[in-house]
């Protein structure tokens, strides 16, 4: 089953890569989804609940990225699920990319091919597509507010610098560890959908 989605967020391209990028700060975005694990930059351990129809789903499974393009602002990802009641499993292939949107925006692509099996599989007959657009919708409508709240941070952060004396440092600054865990996907939307979905 090939799924495509897409979203507009108002930020610049550079901006919401970035973000994207960030999965502690993504991962609250992915409706139903909790981030367990982090086992390196590339793959990420977590859970997803959610419903289809009336019947309630449990899926554990693993997100891994296998390519990142940052010039081309271009992420694939690898997802597979276990429902814990034994209801199936899912597997998904999900790419995505960035485009520059009218007035600055940035538009959010996704493409995913999910295979299901067992009950999972009759479940979501008919529903997927339907579950895949409202979650994209939330995860959108909470990265807006995320990225949002990040620059109100960031700017009464460097008003406080501006009208506070710097501290003069007694001694050099070190053991700064910059890590920038990759993926995305959407990212972390694609955990919600990508778990849910199918990894």
């Amino acid at each position: 089953m090939e799924i495509e989605n897409e979203f507009s967020v108002p930020a610049p391209v550079d901006h919401v890569w970035g973000f994207l990028l960030d999965v502690e700060r993504v991962a609250p975005c992915m409706p139903g989804a909790e981030l367990t694990e982090v086992v390196d930059d590339t793959t990420w351990k977590g859970r997803v609940h959610m419903k289809l129809g009336p019947v309630a789903l449990a899926f554990t499974g693993t997100v891994t990225m296998q390519e990142r393009d940052d010039e081309a602002r271009r992420v694939v990802l690898a997802a597979k699920g276990m429902e814990q009641k034994g209801k199936g499993a899912a597997n998904a292939s999900v790419t995505s990319w960035l485009e520059p949107g009218a007035d600055g925006a940035t538009t959010v692509k996704m493409k995913a091919d999910i295979h299901l099996t067992g009950t999972v599989a009759q479940l979501s007959r008919g529903l997927l597509p339907e579950v895949s657009r409202k979650l994209t919708a939330q995860f959108a409508d909470c990265l807006h507010q995320s990225m949002a709240a990040q620059e109100a941070e960031m700017t009464a952060s460097a008003d406080i610098a501006a009208e506070t004396p710097a501290p003069t440092p007694t001694k050099a600054i070190g053991g700064f560890r910059l890590g920038l865990s990759a993926v995305w996907a959407a990212i972390k939307r694609f955990f919600g959908r990508l778990f849910g979905a199918g990894r």
